[in-house]
């Protein structure tokens, strides 16, 4: 059946809270109002104002409380209204989250997801546009899962749900209205496996999130062209299947590696270094990063879109590796 990304997570969410009491929505507005993006509609009308919990505009407060109902036997997904205001929360996720399991010997688990939307998405300015999904994947004790298509939306999400360990889920705002294929029935999707969504011969580019559909509309283009490129999408970016990109890289000999985030410490460098290390001597060209400007994504929509990753500068990295 075909759903829109919101619909597949309303979907995997609903799924979940009927087969576990346990499971509780968290997060401003995600009650009454259906949630910034409406993924929750319907929810408090099917299950209560008990278990889907609208709260203040107290980010550090409420991933908190929720924490606490973790180690004490509830399964919480807090969702943010943006996962820029995970910063306001990050002692909480940092100090607290990620580390109880580790400090307490096994003793206590955080079974917890904070989703929400992540990255620019047409004039947020500064504070709204950010991709931050680095600064989580550097903090042990922390899974972190970008979804790009609603089949894998839903797939990654229950299984998030259904991990014991706290789980970082950011979905780019832009997708929310995107459509595509979810299979019917009960499904769920591991975490920490990579799927090729394109194959090819040439070149390999590695994408997450939106990004991925860029990658893919390049790939298209690039076809015409001749050239095949394999697009590979992680999906879990924490743990990182490492070994699916270096089998492509293995067969193509090239990689480019498409992320919003900033350039400077940012994601790809890290999935370069891996490949590096992992495949050196396979490789026929320098691996090609494609990022984000390090600078304040701007309001000014020319400057936005000359600060994000774009169609063409994805494939004029692929051509200066051929």
């Amino acid at each position: 059946m075909v759903l829109s990304y919101r619909e597949a997570l309303n979907q995997a969410m609903r799924e979940e809270m009927r087969r576990d009491p346990r499971i509780c929505l968290i997060g401003e507005e995600v009650a009454y109002y259906q949630g910034a993006f409406k993924v929750s509609k319907g929810f408090v009308e099917e299950f209560g104002p008990q278990r889907v919990i609208d709260t203040p505009i107290t980010e550090a407060g409420f991933t908190g409380l929720a924490i606490g109902a973790a180690m004490a036997g509830l399964h919480p997904i807090v969702e943010l209204m943006t996962m820029n205001f995970g910063i306001v929360a990050l002692d909480q996720i940092v100090n607290n989250a990620a580390k109880i399991r580790y400090m307490s010997g096994g003793q206590l688990s955080v079974p917890l997801v904070i989703r929400g939307p992540g990255s620019a998405a047409h004039q947020l300015g500064a504070q709204h546009s950010q991709s931050l999904e680095a600064w989580f994947c550097h903090v042990p004790g922390l899974k972190v899962i970008t979804p790009a298509t609603p089949h894998d939306a839903k797939g990654l999400l229950k299984s998030a749900i259904r991990d014991r360990n706290p789980v970082i889920f950011i979905e780019a705002q832009l997708l929310y209205g995107t459509k595509g294929e979810v299979r019917e029935g009960e499904y769920t999707i591991p975490i920490g496996v990579a799927e090729v969504k394109r194959a090819g011969r040439d070149v390999t580019i590695v994408a997450y999130s939106k990004m991925l559909l860029l990658a893919l509309e390049a790939a298209d283009q690039l076809s015409r062209e001749g050239i095949e490129a394999e697009v590979i999408d992680p999906r879990t970016l924490k743990p990182l299947d490492l070994q699916t990109i270096v089998s492509s890289v293995k067969k193509t000999g090239r990689l480019v590696i498409v992320e919003e985030g900033w350039r400077f410490c940012g994601l790809g460098a890290q999935i370069a270094e891996s490949v590096y290390s992992a495949a050196f001597d396979y490789l026929d060209a320098p691996i090609r990063r494609v990022t984000g400007e390090d600078v304040p994504i701007p309001y000014s929509r020319p400057l936005e879109d000359a600060a994000i990753p774009d169609r063409p500068r994805v494939i004029e990295a692929v051509k200066s590796l051929l």
